[in-house]
């Protein structure tokens, strides 16, 4: 195995752990996950819907041939996040010193890194006229 193949397998591990672990929270209705939802407007489907949706980025992230649209996922799921994080929840929530935020950045950088790497596999699907030469590499 490369150091290149080691490195995808990290953020792959990275990504699909952070969102493994944080199911049980969204699943189980735990209070932090209902009081975020709630804060946002979003409780229970939003929380509820954002589990499903990590649960599949998860699993796609993992199996080799689909990690770049498990990566498009949780970046989809990522970015907002972020973006309630930096709107109406602030960085720390229910003092935990930032975590949910910063391990958000993680999964979003490390998915980043991925569906770039990956992108063959979300490109050959779309007709060549429509894919600019620089992604095409």
């Amino acid at each position: 195995m490369t150091a290149k193949n080691i490195f995808l397998w990290v953020l792959r591990l990275v990504a699909a752990y952070i969102l493994l672990q944080t199911l049980r929270f969204k699943f189980g209705a735990e209070p932090e996950s209902v009081y975020i939802f709630t804060k946002v407007g979003m409780e229970p489907w939003g929380r509820i819907g954002s589990g499903v949706v990590e649960l599949v980025a998860s699993i796609l992230i993992l199996i080799p041939r689909t990690t770049a649209f498990g990566a498009m996922m949780a970046i989809g799921t990522m970015t907002g996040a972020i973006f309630f994080h930096l709107t109406k929840l602030g960085i720390e929530v229910m003092g935990d010193g930032g975590q949910l935020f910063y391990m958000a950045i993680a999964v979003w950088v490390s998915s980043a890194i991925l569906a770039f790497v990956y992108r063959q596999q979300v490109l050959k699907l779309v007709p060549e006229r429509f894919v600019p030469a620089a992604l095409r590499g």
